[in-house]
């Protein structure tokens, strides 16, 4: 399933209104509020290095990884551009192989854990996090929660016409499965002033913040914390992003 390939020139034209500056602050508040030490990060399916690049110049030390060729090489275009040098490597989260071990902090920022769609890949992911951390260490990640992608993105449609770029968002959520399927379209307008259309399928499982816990616990972990929409309170109903805090 090709995931972030065109669309990876434009994510960050279309992503321009988040907030990464808070999203860099509230990870440092977790780090804060968990009394941990942290100069070194493992960050997965770390895109365009929209978190990666400010993280960096904070002097943590930090290689990035993502499945998408693309979304690095916009990375490393970036960061080129703001004189910062990144670590990054291709590669399937899914099949997490990192040699370095004794990490102080392992993130995975912007529902990126919801593109593994098999119960054993994530809990995979999860096992290999805790081997790789140091004793104290810290892992941190988020997921779109259950009511956001079966509700709210659900069965709906969603789309924008700016002046350079038009897309169209269509969702269909399967409630056996818990998948929500997004097939996306996108008009970019080329140097002639024609409009050119890229297709893209992402696929998002559906978890349960029960369900994430259940697999976290199965691979190692026992100190967790959950907190729901940039608070550092638990979870509601409605919550539509769910944080979760591990420490080995």
């Amino acid at each position: 399933m090709d995931q972030y390939k065109d669309f990876a020139f434009i994510y960050d034209e279309l992503m321009n209104e988040v907030d990464y500056n808070g999203w860099v602050k509230y990870i440092e508040d977790i780090i804060k509020d968990e009394n941990v030490k942290v100069q070194n990060i493992l960050e997965l399916a770390c895109g365009t290095g929209n978190l990666t690049i400010p993280l960096t110049k904070k002097n943590y030390d930090i290689a990035g990884i993502d499945i998408s060729e693309e979304m690095l090489s916009v990375a490393r275009e970036k960061a080129e551009k703001e004189g910062v040098e990144l670590v990054l490597l291709q590669q399937d989260i899914a099949e997490l192989d990192f040699d370095v071990t004794n990490l102080d902090c392992i993130l995975c920022a912007c529902d990126g854990f919801n593109y593994i769609t098999y119960d054993d890949e994530l809990e995979n992911v999860f096992a290999k996090s805790y081997e790789l951390l140091k004793e104290e260490g810290i892992f941190i990640f988020d997921i779109s929660s259950y009511y956001k992608l079966s509700s709210i993105l659900g069965n709906n449609m969603y789309g924008e016409n700016r002046e350079d770029i038009a897309y169209m968002w269509q969702n269909y959520f399967d409630d056996e499965e818990n998948l929500v399927e997004m097939e996306l379209a996108f008009f970019i307008k080329d140097e002639d002033g024609k409009f050119e259309r890229f297709e893209e399928v992402h696929q998002q499982r559906a978890y349960t913040e029960e369900e994430i816990v259940d697999m976290l616990q199965s691979s190692g972990f026992s100190n967790i914390k959950t907190y729901g929409d940039f608070t550092f309170e638990s979870p509601k109903e409605d919550s539509q992003r769910i944080f979760f805090i591990c420490k080995k």
